[in-house]
Parts: structure tokens; sequence; C-alpha cells
């Protein structure tokens, strides 16, 4: 069993993708409202060592020598990747390794404002920075920020990595509606987007309950508007992840194990992973897949977000 190394996990953007896991649950320099991975418990910019980069390496060399190669290697998981003083290192690791497997960072982006943080990810084959606000009481609504950011800083940050770096950028929009989808957010978008020139701008919205209960996914219809009022030709709509269950790396014994277990109790994902040993990224997967089709309902509790059965 890896510590800081999960999955592989059926990704929606990055196909059979294997995950490193670079601080603790849940430490990041934003808190916002739609994550997946519930409240930010630390809200922090400091940058260091949150786990050991030695042990990450020793991690990914194992699963390297003993399981096929995944489509990507990604740093994700339960917060913010770029925290984490070694990431450059670990990237620096997995070059010399380098089969047909990329790399990716998933990243919120804050953190470009630094030289060397740029620096770091320049070894990524893709960087997915985030962006869901450029002004600044939407980002503070959202995001909830570290009191020491600033958006148009970070803004600033991502036009410098672009210029610097020689991968490809995939810029992730996530569209909460009645907050970021106004013409007013919209145009001061675009005009980020277009002064940061990324590769590809992927409109998102909530697939799972977010950390504030009250809002609501984005439809169709509505990221559809979107993309017709941008007139962007390299913005795309995520595909929905009720798509992961055709990925050859979901498990159908996985799916049957969370089953079994909410069937006898409801559970937070963080109560499966307790119980069933995987990571609440692997687990948060799964669930978006059964309540896509109907097997499961979430229930909002005062501890949390539950699952149960929904028959």
């Amino acid at each position: 069993m890896y510590r800081y190394v999960f999955g592989p996990v059926p990704s929606r953007r990055l196909g059979i993708s294997l995950g490193i896991d670079l601080v603790p649950m849940k430490t990041c320099n934003l808190n916002c409202i739609y994550c997946e991975c519930g409240r930010t418990t630390a809200l922090t910019m400091e940058r260091k060592e949150w786990v050991p980069t030695k042990e990450v390496i020793i991690e990914l060399n194992d699963y390297l020598q003993n399981h096929p190669e995944p489509d990507f290697i990604t740093f994700s998981g339960s917060g913010e990747p770029t925290l984490h003083t070694g990431i450059e290192r670990i990237l620096s690791f997995l070059q010399t390794k380098k089969g047909n497997f990329k790399t990716a960072v998933l990243t919120n982006g804050t953190l470009l404002q630094l030289a060397k943080v740029r620096k770091a990810l320049c070894a990524a084959d893709v960087v997915n920075p985030s962006l869901d606000a450029a002004t600044k009481h939407t980002f503070k609504k959202i995001n909830r920020p570290h009191p020491s950011l600033n958006i148009d800083e970070i803004i600033a940050g991502l036009v410098a990595f672009r210029s610097e770096y020689k991968g490809r950028i995939w810029l992730e929009v996530f569209i909460v509606p009645g907050i970021n989808d106004n013409e007013e957010e919209l145009d001061a978008l675009k005009s980020a987007i277009l002064k940061i020139q990324p590769d590809l701008v992927q409109l998102n919205t909530l697939d799972r309950p977010g950390a504030v209960s009250t809002i609501r996914p984005a439809t169709e219809e509505e990221l559809q508007k979107i993309l017709r009022y941008w007139q962007l030709p390299n913005a795309q709509i995520i595909a929905r992840a009720q798509t992961r269950e055709h990925v050859t790396s979901y498990r159908k014994d996985t799916e049957s194990a969370i089953l079994e277990t909410i069937r006898r109790r409801p559970c937070t994902p963080e109560d499966l992973k307790a119980i069933l040993g995987l990571h609440v990224n692997e687990i948060n997967k799964y669930l978006s897949v059964l309540e896509g089709k109907g097997k499961i309902k979430s229930v909002l509790r005062p501890r949390g977000v539950f699952y149960q059965a929904a028959n």
C-alpha cells in the first residue's frame, strides 16, 4: 500500500492517471466553495516539504517497475501540490524514467507568481491551472483565498508562466451559476484568458457536492451559452464524469465494495477512505459515476456530505 501515490484512477482529461499527493488533507491556499475534497483545514501559503520527497520517489520507482505505465502521472490529491518544495525534484526524477507516460500538474495557479514555482513546473508535459474569477470580489467569493493572495498578481503569474513554459497549458474555469457567469465576470475572464494564451480553456462545473451545499452545477445549456458568448476557438466543455465507467481502469470490484459499504450505513468520502484503504480522490471518482447512474445519493448532515444507497 502506497502512502503518497494513488490509483491509477479514470480521469476525464488524462485517461489512466496515476496520482501523487504531496500535501496532507486538506492543505491549500484556497478554500473553494466547490471543492469535492471539502473545506480547507490548513489555509496556508507556506511552501515546505510537506511529505518526504525521497519516499515519494521510492514509491513512484516501485510502481513503475511493477505495474503497466499509466497515460499520465498527475500531481493532484488533497490540496495544492505547488506548496511542496520538492515538486521540481520529483518531476526531474520522472523525466529519467520516461516511457510513454506524460506528467501533469493540477494546480490552482496561485503560486505561479513565484519564479521558483514557474521554474519547477517547466519540467511537466501539461500544467492544468485554474482561474475561476478575474475580479477581486468574485475571486474572494468563489475561491476564499489566503489573505495574502491577489487575483491581479495571480493572473500576471499565469502570463509570465506562459512566456517561460514550452509545454501545454490547459486552463480550467469552474462555473458556479449566479456568481461567475454574468457578462461582467465572463468579460473579465475572457480578457485574462487572452493575456494568458493557454492551449486549451476547459469549462467545468459541479460534479458532486462541494464544500458549500447551496451551490448547483451549471447545465449543459448554460455552459454552451458561455462558449458562444466567449467565441474562443480553444474553449471546450469537459466531458461529464459518468464517462469514467468506460475507462479501462474503472474497476467493478471497487464499485461493488463502495455500494456494499454504504448499503450498511451512510458514509462520507473520508469514511470510505478509512474503510476501503483508497485515496479520497479515487473514492470521489467512483462516487461520481455511481451518483450519475442513480445508484447512490448524497445527503448533507452536520458532519458533512454522506452517501447512501438510492433505494
